[in-house]
């Protein structure tokens, strides 16, 4: 009995890992399809591509990148814009993206003068964005593991050089540990629980209060991007780049 049930597991896990594999070789080939269309000017065309690839839930710095390539080429400038910060947040180092992401900027109405961000959270975002959630949180298993391993040469080696050796090896891996850790979280909160968004809606009024009544305190154009801060009923408090706040409506912006 125990054997047919290991027999069905391997079967289901061979199965599964088949169908993934699948899947991947079909975006490949789509995504290829993609750039071909591009390259020949067909941008309508390349861009449903690409987007049939997002929705079926794969992500990429490159998918996100070249969708945001298609948008800015049908002067879809809010979609580029918010598909280029996509890119940027996996993978921060990309000259390409940085450079394209700027360029779409300077296209957009609004220009308001940013509250600078303190340079140790701006560094330490970059570095938690270099690498993903996933390899983070292995490189922070592997360093507990090691001080573990490392701690127990410490505690029960009878020669002071492995002690030595042991004790300072485990608080160089507990540290490593602890800080890729946190740079998986830090990766975490800025990639999948993303308070930015790009404002989608041609022209939408900033409100003092979460409803039609309330009184107009500036007006955002698309491509602007804003930090969400709170949501009651169907709309968004919003906070500017340059620190104003004001409630616009759910559907009139894109999350990041």
């Amino acid at each position: 009995m125990k054997l047919k049930i290991r027999y069905i597991l391997s079967l289901i896990f061979i199965c599964l890992f088949a169908a993934e594999s699948v899947s991947q070789q079909t975006s490949q080939e789509k995504f290829i399809q993609g750039v071909t269309l591009f390259s020949s000017a067909k941008y309508q065309e390349a861009l449903q591509i690409w987007t049939e690839i997002y929705d079926t839930g794969y992500r990429s710095a490159n998918l996100n990148y070249n969708i945001g390539n298609a948008y800015y080429k049908l002067n879809d400038i809010p979609n580029a814009i918010l598909f280029y910060e996509r890119a940027y947040l996996l993978n921060p180092a990309d000259e390409n993206i940085n450079y394209n992401l700027q360029i779409a900027r300077t296209l957009i109405v609004d220009r308001f003068q940013e509250i600078p961000e303190i340079f140790f959270v701006r560094w330490y975002n970059f570095i938690s964005l270099l690498l993903s959630t996933n390899t983070w949180a292995i490189i922070s298993l592997a360093g507990f593991l090691l001080c573990l391993s490392l701690l127990s040469l410490y505690i029960y080696s009878s020669r002071y050089r492995n002690k030595v050796i042991g004790f300072w090896f485990s608080i160089f891996f507990f540290i490593l540990s602890a800080t890729s850790l946190a740079f998986a979280l830090r990766n975490k909160s800025l990639v999948y629980d993303s308070h930015k968004a790009i404002i989608s809606s041609s022209l939408v009024s900033g409100k003092s209060s979460p409803d039609n009544s309330g009184t107009d305190l500036f007006v955002l154009h698309d491509g602007t991007k804003v930090t969400i801060e709170d949501k009651v009923g169907e709309w968004y408090e919003v906070r500017l780049s340059d620190g104003n706040k004001g409630w616009i409506p759910v559907n009139s912006l894109n999350i990041i």
